[in-house]
């Protein structure tokens, strides 16, 4: 009796102690906040930037046949994991692995993610910053005539041509370069035919804005782009400011960044939809070409953009669930965040079609051959499409500041997750200089990125686009779900009853299956075919130098590594 009473006494005294550090960390003032910020992390960017362009690249519709299958039975399972850890642990993606201390490596290798993630995420955030300011200007710069000096000889006005075939016709006022006779209203193309007509849009974008044609490749950055780099230091300030209070100030924060982009996006995809050509975007959008199922990259480009979309296996969502009380009900968190980032990504495939279909029309070309693939998509169709709405000034500085705000939102939660893990595991030491820490993060992260804010900075944007969530994210989330699933004692499905502790009901049999089997021999599948398939990184024409190939594997492969390299420390150490 003596020996149960003292149990009980360590149990309520450990009970407290516990609750009183779950207050010190912070915690979200109310559900909201929770919700409204995991959704603001999964729906960003990635969405409106990086969905619609792997669409793009990979034949439209055959893209999202294995996107909505890892979705079911990839993303959901994981994303339910990782909320579970962080709220029943109460603490950040290193400290969260108490439940399996000799795998603590995983919570590294999240924090590692997140990093690389976030150094060239936030260029993005740059780039947009960019293209506000410039909105500011009486006629918008990217619909300019082609007569300005980042123009070259295939540029064609989008906003006056027409072209069917190579028959393009162009309203007086516009010069129709390379033309070797005299410039009528209704001419033929046939001289220019060797030349992919371009329009200004693409045009502003990459010899204006990124001034790429400047640098030869990846090992020519060429100099720094001093304006982009102004812009990079207001994105790392916005950052910081919003987090220096980490919880406390980024939730108030969201109720405006995670609604206000679905009103920009509903009004373009109305305007979208009434353009002329809208239809042949959205049919090549929705139409599967069957045969890019077949390939290795499109399961890849499936699988690691869910990951992207939804955060999981970065630290985001576990470091979140952290701040919440212990009985949220994660299970009806998991299923409106996952689907309805899904339907976001889908609906923001419909908005950028729509104009593509439309400038294929202007241009007379294909639709897949309107603009180069990349992030670039993005920056070219998007800023045509508030081109031509009225006011497009407004229209595109409200355009440019909705893609500012769900990129913060996301930013916020990887760089959250850097501080949060660290903050967490070593509390005595560095909670009591949070603000400096914080800053010390961001600016160690705005040194790295203006390497990519450089003439030939894009090359290096795409190096960490490529490689900084592939392989080792993948092999990652194989790690987790496993030890989740099998090695956090499988006998006593003892993950299944602390979600039941929190939430008061046990997970169906979906979640159980898929954590058990589908979810890593799905996994394993894609990685193993990935391996198989592999092709070295290229942005179009441009194919990569070896040793920038290699640099990115080990990138890819610096979150993994770090799960056996602790491995063997706690067994050395024991």
């Amino acid at each position: 009796q003596n020996e149960l009473s003292f149990f009980n006494k360590q149990q309520n005294a450990d009970a407290l102690e516990e609750a009183a550090d779950r207050e010190e960390r912070g915690m979200w003032a109310n559900k909201a906040e929770f919700l409204l910020s995991c959704i603001g992390y999964c729906v960003g960017l990635g969405n409106v930037w990086r969905f619609p362009y792997l669409a793009y690249d990979n034949g439209g519709g055959s893209f999202i046949i294995p996107y909505l299958i890892m979705l079911t039975f990839c993303g959901i399972p994981l994303f339910m994991i990782e909320l579970a850890l962080g709220q029943f642990s109460g603490y950040g993606v290193i400290t969260a692995w108490r439940a399996s201390p000799i795998f603590k490596g995983i919570g590294y290798g999240m924090m590692v993610v997140s990093f690389l993630v976030a150094v060239y995420y936030n260029v993005i955030i740059a780039w947009s910053l960019f293209y506000m300011f410039a909105s500011f200007q009486a006629v918008l710069p990217w619909t300019s005539s082609c007569g300005t000096d980042w123009n070259v000889d295939s540029c064609v006005e989008t906003a006056n041509a027409t072209c069917i075939g190579l028959n393009c016709t162009m309203e007086p006022t516009t010069a129709v370069p390379e033309m070797t006779t005299a410039y009528t209203s209704d001419v033929n193309m046939t001289t220019m035919a060797a030349v992919k007509r371009i329009s200004s849009s693409e045009e502003y974008w990459r010899n204006r804005v990124l001034r790429i044609n400047k640098s030869d490749g990846i090992d020519d950055p060429g100099t720094v782009l001093w304006d982009l780099v102004l812009c990079l230091l207001l994105a790392w300030l916005i950052v910081f400011f919003c987090l220096i209070k980490g919880v406390k100030s980024s939730g108030k924060v969201v109720y405006f960044t995670a609604t206000f982009p679905y009103i920009i996006l509903i009004i373009l995809l109305v305007r979208g939809c009434t353009l002329e050509g809208a239809r042949k975007g959205i049919v090549f959008y929705v139409t599967p070409k069957w045969e890019k199922l077949q390939t290795a990259k499109v399961w890849k480009d499936a699988a690691t953009q869910i990951f992207y979309s939804l955060g999981t296996s970065f630290g985001g969502l576990l470091t979140f669930a952290s701040y919440n009380k212990f009985n949220n009900n994660i299970h009806r968190d998991t299923l409106i965040v996952a689907l309805g980032n899904c339907a976001t990504s889908i609906f923001a495939g419909f908005v950028i079609f729509s104009v593509i279909g439309h400038m294929s029309f202007k241009l007379g070309l294909n639709v897949e051959d309107v603009v180069n693939q990349g992030p670039g998509l993005a920056f070219i169709v998007y800023p045509e499409a508030v081109s031509l709405l009225p006011l497009p000034q407004l229209w595109s500085i409200l355009f440019f500041f909705m893609l500012l705000t769900l990129g913060l939102d996301s930013q916020f939660a990887m760089v959250e997750t850097v501080i949060t893990g660290f903050m967490d595991e070593f509390p005595k030491v560095l909670r009591p200089h949070k603000i400096a820490f914080t800053a010390g993060t961001c600016i160690v992260c705005f040194l790295l990125g203006i390497l990519l804010v450089t003439e030939g900075g894009l090359y290096w944007f795409e190096l960490y686009n490529w490689y900084s969530a592939y392989y080792g994210l993948l092999l990652q989330s194989l790690i987790l779900s496993l030890i989740a699933a099998w090695g956090y004692d499988i006998n006593k499905w003892r993950l299944v009853k602390d979600i039941k502790l929190m939430i008061g009901f046990e997970p169906n049999w979906y979640f159980r299956i898929n954590w058990m089997f589908i979810t890593p021999g799905l996994l394993l599948f894609v990685i193993i075919y990935s391996g198989i398939k592999y092709v070295p990184i290229s942005v179009g024409s441009y194919v990569y130098p070896k040793w920038a190939d290699d640099l990115g594997l080990c990138m890819s492969m610096a979150c993994v590594a770090l799960i056996p390299i602790y491995m063997a420390y706690r067994i050395i150490k024991a």
